[in-house]
């Protein structure tokens, strides 16, 4: 089948080549994963009286109301709040961003896909991930 031992050789550097790309793929995979499932994007509405914790997934885990909110309308604080949620959303997605772009690189089309997918999900205006369930 191979006409000389030079193919051959040829053939098995080609081989250990994808098989080291491979591995060097799921490694850098396996170190993002656990980059983001470490992530939590946090803002604070302008005049500083709620401040908003999203998880990796962009779902609400820490609500910090401060007394000063109760001067308020009930309204006017569900907007705030609603608002702040938006921009925990964003500053998570730059943190992810962040991470596939230093882990993966910014040309790298896996990459892409990946930062347009939480893009996708997480984008202001969007409401939470969970409205839609």
């Amino acid at each position: 089948m191979w006409a000389d031992e030079a193919a051959l050789d040829a053939a098995a550097r080609r081989l250990d080549g994808w098989e080291s790309s491979f591995t060097d793929r799921a490694e850098r995979a396996k170190h993002l994963a656990a980059q983001v499932q470490a992530l939590t994007g946090t803002a604070r509405s302008p005049d500083r009286t709620i401040e908003v914790t999203v998880d990796p997934t962009g779902l609400l885990i820490d609500l910090r109301l401060d007394e000063q909110t109760r001067q308020h309308t009930a309204a006017h604080t569900a907007r705030q709040i609603l608002a702040t949620t938006r921009a925990a959303r964003t500053d998570l997605l730059r943190q992810l961003a962040e991470a596939t772009t230093r882990v993966l690189g910014a040309d790298d089309p896996t990459a892409q896909a990946i930062i347009e997918s939480h893009r996708q999900r997480l984008a202001p205006g969007q409401g939470p991930p969970d409205a839609h369930r």
